[in-house]
């Protein structure tokens, strides 16, 4: 074990591609906590020098956070909030954007526009943790809109999107607030505010995960026969050229003022876990988890109570089927999750300890020692060589980054 960060503010990993491609750099934002979105500086620590670099500084009482690396390029992206902020249009779900930084450039990942016509790969509202595709090449995001917000809240419902490298997109209106991306926008979910009660219908999609480059895993709010929610596991087939990303479905791509940007065509979601009757139904909210695809691309990992309670990691094959469960701990996991990159283990955080689970016996490791502090239960993430795990944890008052290494490579 070894602590990388010392100054006296606290460090915040995202849940994945936290490391340079490299594996020498860990990036992170300053938030004063997760929820307190007033970071001003995107940054990076060397894990062997210590040597702290900044990789972009906000202006104009902007605030910036939430940042993921490209898989093979000296490549940033990261929530940006907005510009001189003022009571009306402040940093929110749906006032916000991403923003790539790479070398001396920073460009709009995802455009905005907020008045009608609507324009087809823009969003109309606010986007945040931003993933690149394992190939790089596109970047997933959830998503909250600002045109049903304003119409009522109950009808902006979190959706997961996705940007192709398809644009600039230039919206024509003169609103203030809106601005120009150099990626085509889409949403990929459907939701809707009040599902049939027993149905595969959702008013909720987050908490996205990469299955190959052509798929995307999230989770999504079910409502059971009683009415009550439900977190089940949904998969996409994605588009797989230009003119597939923007193509039309049966409603505009863009959205119109009574409903929320819709699907390419072709573009459906498919339920993979039916756990309703379970003794404890559901994937689980607490730990808040990503669903996770090994590198394969074959099975996704979520996290699921037993059938004594018990949160445990659970494996489904992407093509559907029964889901496994995988561990058998006795006191539950503790955190979000990650694959290996040779894609034969997870790391999580059990008995406020780094473990890796085997993931075909579901035997666990630990490899760090119980020392006073837990880790965060937001992020446990391996290095691209897979030779260490990095984790934030709570050292004299501030939140500060740690690594340990893998032991098997």
């Amino acid at each position: 074990m070894k602590q990388i960060t010392f100054a006296s503010r606290n460090h915040q990993l995202t849940n994945i591609n936290t490391w340079t491609p490299d594996s020498q750099w860990l990036v992170y934002d300053v938030r004063p906590s997760g929820a307190s979105f007033t970071g001003e500086t995107i940054e990076r620590v060397n894990v062997a020098t210590g040597e702290v670099e900044v990789i972009y500084r906000a202006t104009d009482g902007a605030h910036v956070g939430v940042v993921t690396v490209h898989p093979a390029q000296d490549k940033y992206v990261f929530i940006h909030g907005p510009k001189k902020p003022d009571a009306d249009w402040h940093y929110d779900f749906h006032h916000r954007q991403g923003v790539i930084a790479h070398l001396d450039l920073v460009s709009n990942l995802d455009a905005m526009d907020i008045t009608a016509p609507y324009t087809a790969g823009a969003l109309r509202g606010g986007s945040h943790v931003h993933v690149f595709s394992p190939n790089g090449q596109l970047v997933s995001f959830t998503y909250n809109d600002h045109v049903l917000h304003e119409r009522d809240p109950k009808l902006d419902l979190r959706n997961v999107g996705v940007a192709a490298p398809y644009g600039p997109v230039n919206p024509q209106g003169n609103h203030p607030r809106e601005y120009s991306g150099s990626f085509w926008s889409v949403l990929v979910s459907r939701t809707t505010p009040n599902p049939q009660p027993g149905s595969d219908e959702i008013n909720r999609a987050y908490e996205e995960g990469w299955v190959g480059n052509d798929r995307l895993a999230f989770i999504g709010d079910t409502l059971s026969a009683q009415g009550e929610k439900v977190p089940e596991l949904f998969i996409v087939n994605l588009p797989k050229d230009e003119q597939g990303w923007k193509r039309a479905g049966d409603a505009p791509l863009q959205g119109t003022a009574e409903a929320m940007p819709a699907p390419p065509a072709g573009v459906k979601q498919r339920r993979l876990t039916f756990t309703h009757q379970k003794a404890y139904p559901g994937l689980v909210n607490v730990p808040r988890h990503w669903v996770r695809s090994n590198p394969q691309g074959t099975q996704i990992a979520f996290l699921m109570r037993d059938d004594n309670g018990i949160v445990q990691q659970w494996l489904i094959s992407s093509e559907g089927g029964e889901p496994r469960q995988l561990t058998r701990t006795g006191s539950g996991i503790q955190s979000a999750f990650n694959w290996h990159p040779a894609g034969d283990r997870l790391a999580f955080v059990l008995e406020n300890r780094i473990a890796c689970c085997d993931a075909q016996t579901g035997e666990v490791t630990f490899l760090t020692s119980d020392h006073g502090n837990p880790p965060s239960a937001d992020a446990v993430v391996f290095s691209p060589d897979g030779r260490f795990i990095a984790w934030m944890e709570e050292t004299g008052g501030f939140r500060q980054l740690w690594v340990t290494e893998t032991a098997q490579n």
